[in-house]
C-alpha cells in the first residue's frame, strides 16, 4: 500500500480523528478505482449490476438500491459530519420526508415554530393525513421546550438552526439534554452551515438533514438531499426505507455533488467573509430596519454561534424600511443579487420569504414565527465583496433618490403564481 493510499484508508476510517473538513472532502474516493487505477473516482450510471451466477449477488445489483458513486458521497458527507452513514436522497425535502419514517401514526413530532416553509408544509398537511401528530414549539425557548416536553414526550424532535429565514439559533446542546431524557430521537437540519461550520452530531444529535442542493454541491445545478445516522443502525434503516420507497438520488446528480463537495470548505469561509462585510453595511444604513445575522456582536445569539459553531454562515435577512413599493424598488434596481429560491450557490440571492420560500406558510403562522412582509433573504455567493457593496448602495440609493421624487407608489397585490413555495 502507498504512502498515498494509506491516507486514503485513514481518512475513509477516522476521519473525524485525523483530518479537517477540507481534506475529507477533497479526498473523498481518490485513489480507489482498483480496475485503472483513476484517481478520481469514476461515475456510475449503469442502472443494473450482474449476478456472480446464481445467488451470487455482488455488492450492488440494481441502482435504486445501491450504487457506487452515490455510495462515496454519502460517505464523503457522513465522514464530515462524523456520523456511521449518510443515505442521499432526490431532494432535501424527500430526505425529511425519509426521516419522518421513524415516526409511527399517532406518535407526536416537535418542530421549530419558525421551520422553512417546505418543512412547515409537509408536517402539516402529512399529519392532516394522519401520518403523525406534530407540534411548532418555540426551541429557542428551553423553558416552553421543557414546559412542552413534560405535556408530552414526542418520537422526534427536528432542529434547524441557524432557522430560516430568521438565522434564530437553537442551543442543540441543551436541546439534546432534554430530549434524551425523555427517551427522544434528535435530527438537526445543517443546511445552512454545512459540517464545515457546524456538527450537531457532536453537540448530541442522532441525524443530520441537508438539502445538498445547497452549500454542499454549491453551485445550483443538482438538486439533492442526504440524511446522515450517527449510528449503523439508523443508518440500516433509513437505507432500506429509501430503497423501498425509491427516493434514492440519482448517480449523476451523486457525482456533481461529489464535484462540488471538493470546494466547500474553501467556498463557505469566502462567502461567509464577506456575509459579515456585507451585514455590518446593511446594519449601518438608514433605510433597513434590522439585519438577522449571528456574526453581529448585537445579534441575540451571537454568543451561542460563537460556542457550537466554527463560522457564521453566509444568509442574511433584513428588513427593509418603508413599505411594498420601497420593497420593490430595491428589488428593482439590484443587478448582482438575482431574485430567486434556493441558496447556497456561488452566485448571490435575494429572497422574499412571504412570497416565496415560506408563501406555503398562512398569514398566521408567519406572522408567529416573525416573517414579516419587509423580510428578504440574502445567499452571499462569490462575487467580489467590493461589488456586492456597490449593488446594494446604487440600489438603496435609487429608494432614496424615488423617495425625494415622489415617485413611490403602491403596487397590487401579488399574483396567485407567486404564491406557492418551491
Amino acid at each position: 500500500m502507498t504512502l498515498n493510499a494509506r491516507a486514503v484508508h485513514a481518512c475513509q476510517n477516522s476521519p473525524s480523528q485525523i483530518f479537517q473538513p477540507e481534506t475529507i472532502a477533497a479526498r473523498a474516493g481518490v485513489e480507489t478505482d482498483p480496475t485503472h487505477g483513476a484517481v478520481m473516482p469514476p461515475i456510475y450510471l449503469s442502472s443494473n449490476y450482474t449476478f456472480d451466477g446464481y445467488k451470487g449477488k455482488r455488492q450492488y445489483d440494481y441502482t435504486r438500491s445501491g450504487n457506487p458513486t452515490r455510495d462515496v458521497v454519502g460517505q464523503a458527507i457522513a465522514d464530515l459530519e462524523g456520523g456511521f452513514g449518510a443515505v442521499l436522497t432526490s431532494s432535501g425535502m424527500a430526505a425529511l420526508d425519509l426521516l419522518f419514517h421513524c415516526v409511527k401514526p399517532g406518535e407526536l413530532i416537535f418542530a421549530p415554530h419558525d421551520c422553512y416553509g417546505g418543512t412547515y408544509r409537509l408536517l402539516r398537511h402529512k399529519a392532516d393525513l394522519g401520518f403523525y401528530r406534530v407540534k411548532f414549539v418555540n426551541q429557542t425557548d428551553l423553558t416552553a421546550l421543557a414546559k412542552a416536553f413534560a405535556e408530552e414526550a414526542p418520537r422526534l424532535i427536528l432542529i434547524e438552526t441557524p432557522s430560516n429565514p430568521l438565522l434564530r439559533l437553537t442551543d442543540v446542546a441543551a436541546v439534546c439534554a432534554l430530549a434524551r431524557q425523555a427517551g427522544t430521537l434528535i435530527a438537526a437540519d445543517n443546511t445552512f452551515l454545512s459540517p464545515v461550520l457546524q456538527r450537531p452530531l457532536s453537540l448530541g444529535a442522532d441525524l443530520v438533514i441537508h438539502s445538498t442542493t445547497k452549500y454542499l454541491n454549491g453551485h445550483s445545478d443538482v438538486v439533492g438531499g442526504a440524511l446522515v445516522s450517527k449510528t449503523e443502525e439508523h443508518h440500516r434503516f433509513f437505507s432500506w426505507w429509501a430503497n423501498c420507497i425509491g427516493n434514492a438520488g440519482s448517480p449523476f446528480d451523486s457525482y456533481l455533488t461529489l464535484r462540488g463537495l471538493r470546494t466547500l470548505g474553501v467556498r463557505i469561509r469566502q462567502q461567509e467573509a464577506s456575509a459579515l462585510s456585507i451585514a455590518r453595511f446593511l446594519q449601518a444604513h438608514p433605510l433597513v430596519e434590522t439585519v438577522y445575522y449571528p456574526g453581529l456582536e448585537t445579534h441575540p445569539n451571537h454568543a451561542l454561534a460563537c460556542q457550537q459553531q466554527s463560522g457564521f454562515g453566509a444568509m442574511i435577512s433584513f428588513e427593509l424600511a418603508g413599505g411594498e413599493a420601497e420593497l420593490i424598488q430595491l428589488l428593482d434596481h439590484l443587478h448582482l443579487f438575482s431574485l430567486a429560491e434556493s441558496l447556497g450557490g456561488v452566485e448571490s440571492l435575494i429572497a422574499h420569504p412571504a412570497t416565496m420560500t415560506h408563501a406555503a406558510m398562512d398569514e398566521q403562522a408567519r406572522a408567529v414565527a416573525g416573517i414579516s412582509n419587509q423580510l428578504l433573504r440574502l445567499s452571499i455567493g462569490l462575487e467580489a465583496v467590493e461589488d456586492l457593496l456597490a449593488d446594494l448602495t446604487q440600489a438603496l440609493d435609487a429608494i432614496q433618490a424615488a423617495s425625494l421624487q415622489g415617485e413611490m407608489t403602491p403596487v397590487g397585490a401579488q399574483s396567485d403564481s407567486q404564491l406557492c413555495a418551491v
